[in-house]
C-alpha cells in the first residue's frame, strides 16, 4: 500500500506521461550527485528483443559469478521487476525507501514518471560501483531518460522497426527517422548491432553511426550463427567458434538476441568462459516473450494443449511470432488484445494459416482498443470472433488435442494473462 501511494504521487508530478526532454532528469540527477557517472553500463536500444537480449546477458553473467543491476520497462506484473540490484529484485519496502529518498530530493519538481524512476535506478546503482548495469532504453533513445550517461561499456542495438509512430510527425514516420532517434547519440565505446529485419534498416544504422568512433560489431559482418543440428547451434566471431546448446527460450528468432548477447560479452573481455555461455543460455528467464504457461487457471481451461503468452505488439514482432507458429505442425488459435495507437491491420496481416482469431477487451488499459473495434479492423481475416474477456475467449474456442493457443498483441495483455493465472 505504501509503495502504491508513492507511485501515485510520482504519476502526478508531471501532466504528461511522456515529455521528450533530458533537462528534468539531468537536473534531478545533479541533485543526487550524478550517480549515472559512477556506474558500469551496457545500454540496450532498439524496438524488439531488448529484454530478451538483457536476460541472455544476465544469465551468462550470473554463471560467471558477476553481479548485475538491471533496469527495464515496462514491468509485466509489478514495478519491482524494473529494479534488480545485486542479481535480486528489490522488495517492496526497499523500493519504497528508495523512492521516498529520491522524492524528497526532487522537492516536488515537475518530472515524468519514467524519468523519476530512472533517476531512482541510477541513485541506487551507484551504490554498487563494481556491478555491471544492463539498462534498457525506453521510447526511442535520443531524448530518453536513460540517455544521460557520459560513458558506458557498450551500446547494444537490437532489431529496429516501426513502433510508437504517434510520437513522430506524420512525414517523419520512417525507418530512417526511427533509426536516427535510436542510434544517433550512442556513446563512443563499443556498439554491437543485432540482425535487422531489412537491409534498409541495417544500412540506415551503419550510415547513422558512421561518424561514431566506437568499436563497431555487426551481425553477419563480425558475428553470426548457424543451425546444423536439432539440439545445437554454432556461434562464430573473430575469437572463434562455439558449439552451443539451444537456448531454453522459444523461437528461432531468439537466436539473434542470444547471439548478440554473446557477441557483446565476448567483446568486453569480462572473463566470460565458454562454459559460462553454454550454461547461461539454457537458464534464460524471459517473462511474456513466447512464455509457455504450464499451470494455473487458464492452463486448466486449455487442458493438455499448449498455452503460450507473448507481448509482441508491432509489425516486426508479429513477423517473427508468425515464423515461430509456422514452424509448428499443429492447429493454432490466437487471442489478441491491443493498444489503440498500434498499427492493427499491419500487425494481423503477418499471421497465416491460423485456425481461429479471437479479439478481446483490454479493460485494464484506458488507451486500448475495444475487442469489438479490433474485430472490425481484422475483418479481412477469416475466422475472427469477439469475446469480452480472455477466459470467455478460451471457453469459446473449439480446441482439439494437440492444438496450440497463443495470447498476444500487448505486454499489458500478457500481464493480464499472468495475473489471471
Amino acid at each position: 500500500m505504501k509503495l502504491q501511494k508513492i507511485l501515485s504521487r510520482f504519476q502526478k508530478l508531471h501532466p504528461k506521461e511522456i515529455n521528450l526532454s533530458l533537462d528534468r532528469i539531468k537536473s534531478l540527477c545533479e541533485k543526487l550527485g550524478n550517480p549515472q557517472d559512477k556506474i558500469k553500463a551496457i545500454s540496450i536500444v532498439g524496438t524488439n528483443g531488448k529484454n530478451s537480449t538483457i536476460q541472455a546477458c544476465y544469465s551468462i553473467l550470473k554463471e560467471a559469478n558477476k553481479k548485475c543491476n538491471i533496469y527495464t520497462s515496462p514491468h509485466i506484473q509489478k514495478i519491482n521487476e524494473r529494479f534488480v540490484f545485486n542479481n535480486k529484485e528489490l522488495e517492496d519496502d526497499e523500493l519504497a525507501s528508495l523512492f521516498e529518498e529520491v522524492e524528497k530530493i526532487n522537492e516536488n519538481k515537475p518530472i515524468t514518471f519514467f524519468e523519476i524512476l530512472t533517476a531512482c535506478f541510477f541513485y541506487k546503482a551507484a551504490q554498487y560501483s563494481d556491478n555491471i548495469n544492463l539498462i534498457e532504453s525506453g521510447l526511442f533513445h535520443r531524448f530518453d531518460a536513460t540517455n544521460i550517461l557520459k560513458e558506458n561499456l557498450a551500446s547494444v542495438v537490437t532489431s529496429i522497426s516501426k513502433d510508437h509512430l504517434d510520437w513522430l510527425e506524420k512525414d517523419e514516420r520512417t525507418i530512417k527517422k526511427i533509426v536516427f532517434e535510436k542510434t544517433s547519440t550512442l556513446l563512443n565505446s563499443n556498439i554491437i548491432v543485432n540482425k535487422q529485419s531489412t537491409n534498409e534498416t541495417m544500412h540506415c544504422i551503419k550510415k547513422t553511426i558512421r561518424q561514431n568512433q566506437s568499436n563497431k560489431i555487426f551481425f553477419n559482418d563480425d558475428f553470426s550463427y548457424s543451425i546444423n543440428e536439432n539440439d545445437f547451434f554454432y556461434y562464430e566471431d573473430k575469437l572463434g567458434g562455439l558449439k552451443l546448446p539451444m537456448p531454453n527460450i522459444l523461437g528461432q528468432f531468439q537466436l539473434d538476441n542470444v547471439s548478440t548477447a554473446i557477441a557483446t560479452l565476448r567483446t568486453l573481455n569480462l572473463d566470460i568462459k565458454n562454459e559460462h555461455i553454454q550454461r547461461g543460455i539454457t537458464k534464460i528467464s524471459n517473462i511474456a516473450r513466447l512464455q509457455e504457461i504450464k499451470s494455473g487457471k487458464l492452463k486448466k481451461l486449455v487442458k493438455n494443449n499448449k498455452l503460450i503468452v507473448d507481448g509482441s505488439h508491432n509489425e516486426d514482432g508479429a513477423r517473427v511470432l508468425n515464423e515461430y507458429l509456422q514452424s509448428l505442425n499443429c492447429n493454432k488459435h490466437v487471442i489478441i488484445s491491443m493498444m489503440a495507437n498500434k498499427e492493427h491491420e499491419k500487425y494481423i496481416s503477418y499471421f497465416k494459416n491460423i485456425s481461429s482469431i479471437t479479439t478481446v477487451d483490454l479493460k485494464t488499459q484506458p488507451n486500448s482498443i475495444s475487442g469489438k473495434d479490433l474485430k472490425e479492423k481484422f475483418k479481412i481475416i477469416p475466422n475472427v470472433q469477439y469475446q469480452p474477456s480472455i477466459e470467455q475467449a478460451i471457453k469459446s474456442i473449439n480446441l482439439k488435442e494437440g492444438d496450440l493457443l497463443l495470447i498476444t498483441g500487448s505486454l499489458y495483455g500478457a500481464a493480464e494473462v499472468l495475473s489471471l493465472n
